[in-house]
């Protein structure tokens, strides 16, 4: 089962677009409403979420789940609820996901906080938790404020007594009208924009543990030659790479050191079986890691043992 918990601002399509254009699996959908400013943004917020209740279920079949936010800027206690939710659907089974590109700061971060957290407690379900983020392909801010400064233009040239083209009037109304129906129908946001293929961007989780000297070699290495097709090749790579004799003592070492930085250990390498092996390459936070640690590598290797 899976389930996407989904705070709501005052957007429409990146809450919803993504799911729909990348065909997503989605049987439950957890919508997070807090009150945000005056009364007009709350009720535009909850009009907002009733839409996106009704299409969610129209349109992707999922069963939705409207749940209030108490006070959107206490990030103690919206982390505290997002545990026990997070928490509350791996228990169900489910695999969570967790959108974090609308409603203000201290909900996304607490509870992209708090997912990343119960991953480091609940290591085997690590694969079971994710947070991500979809941009908007426009804002409607810019466009907002420039026909507010038109109209601003044609109501100051009326009080001064300026003749004023009867088209001018009708062109302002209808682009006040146009921009205003857009607002209205999807938010502050239009569209959902497409990254490197998928109009969901993960964010990687990362480990709190120290990498060791030796578990760094493993990690450039992989970095620079990218997928070994087993754990052998890898150490044979590395032997050569350090000057060293490649034993069954050595090839253990590394072994060890690259389960301890799997999916069971730091998460900074992925390994897929094939056959009696096991393809190694580095996960999406390791890419992350060597990326951050690339000024670091000269000196690593005489170092490593």
């Amino acid at each position: 089962m899976q389930t996407h918990v989904v705070p709501v601002g005052f957007d429409y399509d990146r809450l919803i677009a993504p799911l729909v254009r990348d065909q997503l699996d989605v049987d439950r959908v957890v919508l997070l409403e807090g009150a945000v400013g005056s009364e007009a943004n709350v009720e535009y917020s909850r009009t907002l979420a009733r839409k996106l209740e009704a299409d969610f279920g129209n349109l992707l079949g999922a069963e939705t789940e409207r749940v209030a936010v108490a006070d959107v800027y206490d990030y103690d206690a919206a982390f505290e609820q997002a545990y026990d939710l997070i928490n509350s659907e791996l228990d169900a089974g489910a695999e969570v996901w967790v959108n974090v590109s609308a409603m203000p700061r201290p909900v996304s971060f607490a509870f992209a906080t708090a997912a990343h957290s119960i991953t480091l407690e609940r290591q085997a379900d690590r694969d079971r938790i994710h947070t991500y983020y979809t941009a908007p392909e426009k804002y409607l801010e810019t466009e907002l404020a420039e026909e507010l400064r038109a109209g601003r233009d044609l109501l100051a040239d009326l009080r001064s007594g300026e003749d004023v083209d009867e088209e001018r009037v009708v062109e302002r109304l209808r682009a006040a009208g146009d921009l205003l129906e857009e607002f209205d129908e999807r938010g502050v946001t239009i569209g959902a924009k497409e990254i490197d293929g998928s109009h969901v961007v993960e964010l990687p989780v990362a480990s709190f543990s120290n990498v060791k000297p030796f578990e760094e070699v493993i990690l450039f290495e992989l970095g620079e030659h990218g997928e070994f097709e087993s754990v052998s090749d890898l150490a044979k790579a590395l032997a050569e790479e350090l000057n060293e004799e490649y034993t069954d003592a050595f090839r253990s070492k590394v072994i060890y050191n690259v389960d301890r930085l799997g999916p069971g250990g730091k998460g900074y390498v992925e390994q897929e079986s094939a056959g009696k092996s096991y393809r190694t390459q580095l996960s999406r936070i390791g890419e992350l890691w060597v990326r951050a640690h690339h000024q670091d590598e000269e000196g690593e290797l005489g170092e490593a043992e």
